[in-house]
């Protein structure tokens, strides 16, 4: 077979020498691309590998009539339309672990160089000055660092700071308490983190719940003196925020590698005497680039030879024949662990598939693998894949428990998913697939429904009382929000209900706030798939 591959970023010269060995790969190098030009040549290539320069777009994607693959070196995918890409039967591959270690490393250079001012001593130094008093330091010995979002990163740089003699505590919903203590960390709560840490660094992916996590609102929080940090995404923390909390003296200084507009020209933060910042380096290291490329390079090498896929965050590692069998089974799980997810509350500590039914006589393993998934990826985003979630699970501290029952209820086939948390709150949601292929959920903490799991879905907890219906969609259309879908249900007439709703829109937080304080509404939450 022959194989054409396009690499559009620069990659290391490991990973071009392992595609370019193997018997025919035709391997091309074409950086910087315009992305009409992109467009026009991509139908010629069965695999693309890409760094964070290329963008593949939907408009891409419609034009890789030959393409098989799309194979990014690193971790972030905000440059791939994934679900694009999945609608094509393009697998989308990354490397979450390859520079865990360099960015780690990076953060405590960044912690290090804010505590002892040595940018801006050495800056002094090249002017020939020698003022030894205006660039006093602390210690970090004794002082506490809060990490938040404990991954592959969080975890490499705790170890780091404890052996620099720092207590470090950490806010992270997927981590055990168990595992924390394991780990020599306290877990906390992040509004407690904010107030008890004398540095703050984050470790989470951009989302709509993580961007602007440190804004006005949390300044309060903060102790006086307190030192931020962040080598992960821009937008995490609100730049406007941090410029404040730095002139009004709450915050001491702030370490950045990443920025809400990169790059940062004219952002006033860069210019502060007492603010470190590095053009996006955490990743930059010679052997972390060696190392994400060699990663990316064999696993496009051996799903385009036939030989498994590797760090897919679009497909699990199945036999082609058989993961078209499987394929509606792994969406309604993986689903249902992002249902899960959103609609638990605390920490995870164990969960509980069951398979009844036609599902019970399938290969389980992938199925469980994208219910794990499912529940982890609205904290991890792309750092979760179908190959990492199962020791990602067990790294936190997380058990996952499966068993199979062959007699059939009221359907062919059910998922059954029970979810418990460090608040001792369970958490349990059914799911089937009816014979067209369709996923579906069909109970609720034994409340039956029958929803469809995509989009934007409203969850009311209600009592079961007259006038509800009537009232929810009163709200929502004062507010122009278009319902799709409606199903409701309940354990028993009078008690306790249950309402979901598919939107054709985002909910903001007034109307979500008008609709719980609603008469007999005891509950709401927003899933989204």
């Amino acid at each position: 077979m022959k194989f054409k591959i396009l690499v559009s970023d620069p990659l290391a010269a490991e990973g071009i020498d392992i595609l370019e060995k193997v018997k025919g790969f035709k391997v091309d190098q074409k950086a910087k691309l315009p992305p009409d030009e992109l467009k026009k040549i991509i139908g010629g290539y069965d695999a693309l590998i890409i760094r964070s320069g290329t963008k593949v777009m939907r408009d891409i994607i419609s034009a890789a009539d030959n393409l098989k693959v799309i194979g990014r070196a690193g971790v972030g995918l905000d440059n791939v339309d994934v679900e694009a890409a999945s609608k094509r039967g393009i697998v989308v591959m990354n490397t979450p672990g390859g520079n865990s270690i360099s960015t780690a490393e990076h953060t405590m250079s960044l912690i290090l160089s804010l505590s002892r001012n040595i940018p801006q001593a050495d800056a002094s130094m090249k002017r020939e000055e020698w003022n030894r008093k205006k660039f006093m330091g602390v210690e970090l010995r004794g002082k506490t660092l809060g990490v938040v979002g404990f991954g592959r990163i969080g975890m490499e740089l705790s170890r780091r700071a404890l052996s620099f003699e720092m207590h470090v505590i950490a806010y992270d919903p997927f981590l055990s308490t168990e595992k924390a203590k394991e780990l020599g960390i306290e877990l906390l709560e992040y509004k407690d983190v904010l107030k008890k840490a004398d540095y703050i660094t984050f470790h989470t992916p951009l989302t709509e719940d993580t961007q602007h996590m440190l804004s006005d609102k949390e300044l309060k929080l903060l102790k006086k003196g307190v030192r931020i940090i962040n080598c992960a995404r821009g937008g995490i923390v609100d730049e406007s925020a941090i410029l404040k909390g730095i002139k009004s003296g709450k915050i001491a200084g702030c370490a950045l590698d990443v920025y809400e507009q990169e790059p940062p020209k004219g952002n006033p933060l860069v210019k502060l005497a007492n603010v470190v910042s590095t053009p996006h380096l955490g990743s930059s290291t010679e052997e972390a680039q060696i190392n994400v490329a060699i990663d990316i390079a064999e696993s496009v090498k051996n799903m385009l030879l036939g030989r498994g896929v590797k760090n897919a965050v679009n497909v699990p590692s199945v036999e082609p024949e058989l993961l078209k069998k499987m394929q509606p089974y792994i969406t309604l799980s993986e689903k249902m662990g992002t249902m899960q997810s959103q609609l638990s509350e605390g920490r995870v500590k164990r969960a509980k598939i069951q398979y009844i039914g036609d599902a019970a006589l399938l290969q389980s393993e992938p199925i469980t693998v994208a219910f794990i998934k499912g529940m982890l990826a609205p904290i991890l985003q792309e750092n979760i894949n179908y190959v990492n979630a199962r020791p990602i699970a067990r790294e936190r501290g997380i058990s996952v428990v499966e068993s199979k029952r062959a007699d059939i209820s009221d359907y062919a086939n059910l998922i059954v998913s029970k979810v418990e948390t460090d608040k001792g709150k369970k958490t349990t949601i059914v799911g089937t697939i009816f014979s067209n292929l369709d996923p579906r959920i069909v109970s609720i903490n034994d409340k039956h429904v029958d929803a469809v799991p995509e989009g934007v879905t409203m969850v009311i907890y209600n009592k079961d009382v007259p006038g509800i219906i009537g009232q929810i969609g009163t709200i929502l259309g004062l507010h122009k929000i278009n319902i799709a879908n409606m199903t409701f249900g309940r354990a028993k007439a009078g008690g306790m209900a249950i309402s979901m709703l598919n939107i054709d829109s985002d909910v903001p937080k007034r109307v979500l706030d008008k609709i719980r304080k609603a008469k007999n509404i005891l509950g709401v939450k927003v899933v989204k798939f």
